[in-house]
C-alpha cells in the first residue's frame, strides 16, 4: 500500500479538479418515480436538423476528406438534405403520424424557406440551431457570442412569432458562458447536455436552464459518418435501444429517448428506408410511450414536484 504522504496528495488533487458547476451528481438508482403524460414513463421525441453551410469557407460535416475550399462534393451532398432528403423525411413522419423537433439554423429562412414552412405547417416544434453550421460559438468571445445567439433567436421570433425555447449549439458547442447566455436571452431548454437519461436542471446566472438529453449515440452523424455504421445498423441502433429503454422503466425510473437526424445523411434512399421501419416499431407502441416534441418534455418536466429531477 502507498504510503499515506504520497495518497493524501492525490486526494487532495482528485477534489480540486475543475468542473462545471451546473449540476450536480445524481446516480440513476434511487430517483424520484414519477410518469409522463398518460402513466407513460418513456418520452421519445425526434430531432430533425435543418442546416445550411456556406460555401467556400467555414466548418462542415464531411462524406469523404475534403480538398481546399471550394469543397464542392461536400457542400453539394449537405445541400441534398435541404434540397431532397429533408423532403422525404417529411413524408415519412407525416405517414407514421409523427411529431418532431426542428434543430434549425436561422439562415434556413434565406436558403430553403418552403422547406421551414412546410415543417411549420405540420405543427413541428422549431428550436433554435444558431445562425448556420459553418460556425462554432465556443470559440467566441462572450459578448459575440451574445450576438450570435440573439440574431439567431430574432430571426425566429419574427418568422414563427414566438420565440424559440430550446437551443442545440452547432456542433455541440458550449463555452463556459453559454448556459448563462441562453438563459439571458429567454431559453427554457438545452440539448447540448447528453449525460443523462433524464433531463437535468442547470444552474445559471440567470435562473434554471433544463437540460433535455439528446442523442450522441442514437444519432446519424457519429454512428454513420463518424463510426462508418450502415443504414440498417442505424436502424437496429433505433430499435435496440428503444425496446432496451421499454424494458429498463419498469423499474418505475422515467427516461426520455431522443432521435437525432440529419437530412443530408439520413434522407439518401437507402437509409430512409431502413429508418422508415425503425421509426414504424417506434409508431406502433404509441400507446404504451409517450411520444411528443423536446418543448413537450420541456413542458411536463417543468411541471413537476421540486426534486423530481437532478439538479
Amino acid at each position: 500500500m502507498a504510503p499515506a504522504s504520497i495518497i493524501r496528495p492525490i486526494r487532495e488533487k482528485a477534489r480540486m479538479l475543475p468542473t462545471h458547476g451546473r449540476h450536480a451528481y445524481h446516480p440513476w438508482r434511487g430517483r424520484p418515480a414519477w410518469t409522463w403524460p398518460n402513466g407513460a414513463r418513456l418520452a421519445v421525441y425526434l430531432g430533425v436538423n435543418l442546416e445550411h453551410f456556406a460555401f467556400g469557407e467555414g466548418l462542415g460535416a464531411e462524406l469523404a476528406p475534403g480538398g481546399p475550399h471550394p469543397d464542392v462534393l461536400n457542400y453539394a451532398w449537405r445541400d441534398y438534405g435541404n434540397r431532397v432528403g429533408a423532403w422525404r423525411l417529411i413524408e415519412t413522419l407525416d405517414e407514421l403520424r409523427l411529431p418532431c423537433t426542428v434543430l434549425m439554423n436561422s439562415a434556413m429562412y434565406h436558403h430553403a424557406p418552403e422547406l421551414v414552412a412546410a415543417h411549420r405547417a405540420r405543427g413541428d416544434e422549431m428550436a433554435g440551431h444558431g445562425r448556420s453550421n459553418s460556425e462554432r460559438q465556443s470559440v467566441l468571445p462572450e459578448a459575440e457570442e451574445r450576438t450570435l445567439i440573439a440574431e439567431a433567436t430574432e430571426a425566429m421570433r419574427r418568422q414563427e412569432g414566438v420565440a424559440p425555447r430550446g437551443w442545440l449549439s452547432p456542433w455541440i458547442a458550449e463555452s463556459h458562458a453559454t448556459p448563462d447566455l441562453l438563459a439571458e436571452a429567454g431559453y427554457r431548454y438545452t440539448l447540448n447536455w447528453c449525460s443523462d437519461d433524464q433531463p437535468v436542471w442547470h444552474a445559471t446566472r440567470h435562473g434554471p436552464l433544463l437540460a433535455i438529453p439528446y442523442p450522441q449515440e442514437v444519432n446519424d452523424i457519429p454512428s454513420i459518418v463518424a463510426r462508418k455504421d450502415g443504414a440498417a445498423q442505424f436502424a437496429e441502433m433505433v430499435v435496440e435501444d428503444f425496446d432496451e429503454r421499454l424494458r429498463q422503466v419498469r423499474d418505475g425510473v422515467a427516461q426520455v429517448m431522443g432521435i437525432a437526424l440529419h437530412p443530408y445523411i439520413i434522407g439518401q434512399p437507402y437509409r430512409m428506408r431502413a429508418l422508415r421501419r425503425a421509426l414504424a416499431h417506434v409508431a406502433a407502441h404509441r400507446e404504451a410511450v409517450w411520444i411528443t416534441t423536446a418543448g413537450g418534455v420541456y413542458d411536463h418536466a417543468s411541471c413537476l414536484p421540486a426534486g423530481s429531477l437532478p439538479g
